[in-house]
């Protein structure tokens, strides 16, 4: 684990192991630093550690899926705190996608979400995060995702997503 001060913020960077077990791992590390930010109440702090376990367990299953590079590479998580937000970039050696390709959902309600047993990640990671990204290159994906703290009384609205 790397730590370094930046004019954006205080950085971590964690390097793991594309394994399923390393996912608490991530869930711990960013716990601790949003619990180190008086801003960020408890909800706040399970909606980010949900976030990054959704988006490190996309990351270790692409990666363990692709044939060429294996599971070999370790993901990268790098978190950046900074006065009023967070900033978390997950980032893998998989074969990449295209978030707006993915085979919508029907709806919560439906009884044909039943059939549907994952596929959930990425719209938890939009609806917790108050900013994602997914860049797709050559070598892999990062999610790059922003959390800022809720004001007190604030509700996040849950919105149907299909992608």
């Amino acid at each position: 684990m790397a730590g370094e001060a930046s004019a954006r913020g205080d950085i971590v960077e964690l390097a793991l192991p594309a394994r399923p077990d390393v996912v608490s791992v991530a869930r711990l590390v960013v716990g601790a630093l949003v619990a180190a930010d008086p801003l960020f109440d408890e909800e706040r702090s399970a909606d980010v550690r949900l976030a990054v376990s959704e988006a490190c367990t996309n990351a270790i299953q692409a990666q363990m899926a692709c044939a060429t590079n294996g599971s070999g590479e370790p993901i990268v998580l790098r978190c950046t705190v900074a006065e009023g937000h967070l900033e978390l970039a997950v980032s893998d050696h998989g074969s990449g996608f295209d978030p707006g390709k993915l085979t919508p959902h029907p709806e919560v309600t439906d009884p044909a979400r039943l059939d549907f047993e994952g596929g959930l990640g990425i719209p938890l990671i939009r609806l917790l995060s108050d900013h994602v990204e997914f860049h797709v290159t050559a070598t892999g994906t990062t999610v790059e995702m922003t959390f800022e703290p809720r004001t007190e009384g604030e509700d996040v609205v849950l919105v149907a997503t299909t992608g």
